[in-house]
């Protein structure tokens, strides 16, 4: 492909990679009884909804006219931990949500990889190896973010859910 439609198509995957992980992250908090991202109508797939203006535009235009590694982030789904129905686990729960859902899709299209045929009838050489490509590309963004977002630095994901894990260490002692 070429690299301009390389890049739009890395962006487009990358927005909805996150707003996947984010929604998830909702979702996890109202499957535990918080509505707090109901109520902010942010349990929605509309990527504009969880744009931040710095982080989602900004910041990454100047890493990718600086020729650097684009960095960026979106506007994190709220939720208030006190309205879980389990406040012990819940927020590990939330916080483990978001990256899951990026290994879910990883896995779903690292699968739908292996099993794409070679060029057949009807589709050409060209076309299958646009779709492989893209398809990789869905696969190692939510890789990226899932293990990126595990990193237990607060404000990321793996902060929580290494909170949780030394809960887990204190029952043991």
């Amino acid at each position: 492909m070429d690299s301009a439609i390389t890049l739009i198509f890395q962006i487009i995957i990358l927005i909805f990679s996150v707003v996947i992980h984010e929604v998830s992250h909702g979702y996890a908090a109202l499957a535990l009884g918080d509505r707090t991202a109901q109520l902010a109508g942010r349990l929605t797939l509309n990527p504009i909804k969880h744009l931040d203006p710095l982080g989602s535009v900004i910041l990454p235009t100047v890493f990718y006219l600086l020729g650097g590694f684009i960095f960026g982030w979106a506007k994190p789904v709220p939720y208030n931990p006190q309205n879980l129905r389990n406040q012990k686990w819940g927020p590990a729960f939330v916080g483990a949500a978001g990256p899951a859902a990026n290994i879910f899709l990883a896995l779903v299209f690292g699968m739908l990889l292996r099993f794409i045929p070679g060029p057949v009838d009807g589709f050409s050489g060209a076309f299958i190896f646009n779709l492989i490509t893209i398809i990789s590309f869905i696969a190692l963004i939510n890789l990226i973010l899932a293990f990126f977002n595990l990193i237990p630095i607060p404000p990321l994901d793996g902060s929580k859910v290494l909170a949780w894990d030394k809960k887990i260490w204190l029952l043991f002692m």
